[in-house]
Order: structure tokens, then C-alpha cells, then sequence
């Protein structure tokens, strides 16, 4: 029986909730189709393949753009339409809407995030603030997730050097979990839980990885794998974009990118890496009252969590990690890595 048999019913895609974990989840009788050949890639500057353009930054070095935003060939989120969130017995549902992009990080092929300049990173990381700053113009959304697969183990899907962005009609479960112990820690200190571990972690030293100007590289206390690395502004803020709107402000976190990159690809290659930031104030909830003071106990941070391959270990549930490598030896061990200058 083939998807053209006419007694199957094809689903389209979709969002349903899971009670129990309150995850959602995409899913529906996805039927891509075979992706034609092309000559050249299609996200370089002279391919003959025109992808649907939404923002560009300008060149450099006499490029017409530096990185651009362009709308992903198979997205799995439209932007057409409205959620209609909608009950089905004890479960919710709702359609697909938001937005999915591929942001070029660069014109050139051969140009990654540890091969490029500090200014060509920079000018990537302007246009991943610029498309926040869009994206949460537009009330629907909740939330805008701006993430990198880099390796086969990853899920990487394209081979130019490029990050993901989708904007979503509802804030993903381990954001979640960060609003909330960020507002539970506020209302007992009135402090920021993330700025209270940065000055712990500056004071001990032994977990730092780096420092550039404002921005900070650590191997988080309690990693969910090994050699995972987060990158922060060292002073206070939740939003991501609103850093990216100074100019100048981004050059030092890219080259801080660019370097603690370098020294993970000395252990591996594959890796993901996920920029945490503040919800869509325009779209607030309530009941949840994660957004009270929001602005005074979240902090933007970028989570980069390598992929190396190990034995199997026994089952355990999905939320106790197992690390075999502590931050400590990870952090003496990536400080140690010789890395081009």
C-alpha cells in the first residue's frame, strides 16, 4: 500500500499536547517530496537556485550579504493562519503555525562559525537578534528557538554553514522549566538565579572556560553530557535581541563563539547548540505569571551540548542525564586545547 492508495488517510501536520509531560509535540503523515538535483548548493551567493529571501545583513569584503534569513524548503511550521487551539477529549490540539528558517550564517561554502571572522560571526549573530525582534512583533507567537545540528549525529540537514529558526505558538517544556525556577528564585531573593551562579562561578574559577568583555564561557555545574559549555553576557539580560539591537555589543561574543567552538571540536565534531532567550512579551499568560518579572530573573544564554559516541548505558528515565566526564575535568580539558588563533 503506497501514500497514492486511496484508502489511506494522510494526516496533515499538526500540534498535539502530551498530558502527562505537557510537551507538544509536531506530528502528521509527512510525505516530503525528493528534493530536486542542483548543480550548486542553494544557499551560496551564486547559486542558481533562488530560495525565498526575508532578511539579509550587509556584505563584507565586497559580499553582497553576510548572512541571511531564508524560508526553510520543507518547514514544518507555515505562517499562514491562526493556531485554533482546540480540545479532543482530554488531549489539545492545534494547527502548525509559526515560522521556520534557515539562517546562512555566510555567503561562502567553506566559511563555518570557527573558519569565519569574528566579524562575519558577528554580522550572523545581528541578524539572528533582528529576526527575534520581527518575529515577536507578531502576537501569535510565543516563542522564537534559534538552534544549530552541526554533524551527522546531530541531524544536520544542509551542508552550508547555516542555524534553524522557528517561531512557535507555544514556549518549548525546558524553557519552561527555566521560567519557572528563574521566578521561584527571584521571589525568595529578588536576584537572578543565573547572574547569582556567573558571580559563583567567576569567584572559584574552576569551571570557567573563557572570559571576552561582557561574555563568559562555563561548563555548567551539573552538565547533561559531557563537555556541555554555555555561553552568557556577564551582565544582566533577558533578551537576547535587545543586545544585538547595540552596535559593537555582539564582536566579543563572537569571538568567544568562534574559540570555545574550536576547542569542543577538538573532542568532536558533532554538536547542538541552542540559544535560550526571553519569551514574546506580546503574548502573555496569565495564569502561568512567568512574565511578571521576567525582565529582572531570566538571562539569555547560548547552550552548546557535544555528541560523542559511547556504549550504551541501563535505562534511566529521560531527565536523570548521565555524564561521565565532571565540568571540572571538561573545562581543564577544553583550556588545554591547542586552538588556531
Amino acid at each position: 500500500m503506497t501514500a497514492n492508495d486511496a484508502s489511506v488517510f494522510l494526516m496533515p501536520m499538526e500540534l498535539r499536547k502530551d498530558p502527562i509531560t505537557r510537551s507538544w509535540v509536531i506530528t502528521g503523515d509527512d510525505v516530503p517530496e525528493a528534493a530536486p538535483a542542483e548543480p550548486l548548493c542553494r544557499f551560496c551567493a551564486d547559486s542558481p537556485v533562488s530560495p525565498q529571501v526575508i532578511s539579509t545583513v550587509p556584505g563584507l569584503d565586497g559580499n553582497p550579504w553576510s548572512a541571511r534569513s531564508v524560508v526553510h524548503p520543507q518547514p514544518l511550521y507555515h505562517i499562514e493562519g491562526e493556531p485554533a487551539r482546540r480540545g479532543d477529549g482530554l488531549y489539545d490540539r492545534m494547527h502548525s503555525v509559526g515560522a521556520h528558517e534557515v539562517l546562512v550564517e555566510n555567503p561562502k561554502h567553506d566559511r563555518p562559525i570557527w573558519v569565519a571572522s569574528d566579524r562575519e560571526i558577528e554580522q550572523f549573530l545581528v541578524l539572528a537578534a533582528n529576526r527575534i525582534q520581527d518575529l515577536k512583533r507578531d502576537q501569535r507567537f510565543k516563542y522564537i528557538s534559534i538552534f544549530k545540528n552541526y554533524g551527522v549525529s546531530a541531524g544536520q540537514e544542509f551542508a552550508h554553514p547555516n542555524s534553524q529558526l522557528t517561531a512557535t505558538t507555544f514556549v518549548p517544556r525546558r524553557v519552561l522549566y527555566e521560567l519557572r525556577a528563574g521566578r521561584d528564585y527571584y521571589e525568595q531573593k529578588e536576584r537572578c538565579v543565573f547572574c547569582d551562579i556567573l558571580a559563583q562561578e567567576e569567584r572559584q574559577n574552576v569551571r570557567v572556560l573563557e572570559t571576552r568583555g561582557d561574555y563568559i564561557a562555563l561548563c555548567p555545574y551539573a552538565p547533561r553530557v559531557p563537555y556541555e559549555t554555555w555561553l552568557l553576557p556577564r551582565t544582566h539580560e533577558a533578551a537576547f535581541e535587545r543586545s544585538g539591537s547595540r552596535p559593537g555589543v555582539l564582536l566579543d561574543l563572537a569571538t568567544l563563539l568562534k574559540r570555545t567552538l574550536r576547542r569542543i571540536r577538538t573532542i568532536t565534531e558533532d554538536f547542538h547548540l541552542v540559544l535560550h532567550t526571553s519569551p514574546n512579551v506580546r503574548n502573555q499568560s496569565g495564569s502561568l505569571g512567568y512574565w511578571k518579572t521576567l525582565d529582572e530573573d531570566y538571562h539569555w544564554h547560548i547552550e552548546i551540548m557535544p555528541i560523542l559516541q559511547s556504549k550504551n548505558k541501563s535505562y534511566t528515565f529521560k531527565e536523570v542525564y548521565y555524564s561521565p566526564v565532571t565540568s571540572e575535568t571538561a573545562v581543564a580539558r577544553l583550556r588545554e586545547a591547542r586552538i588556531d588563533p
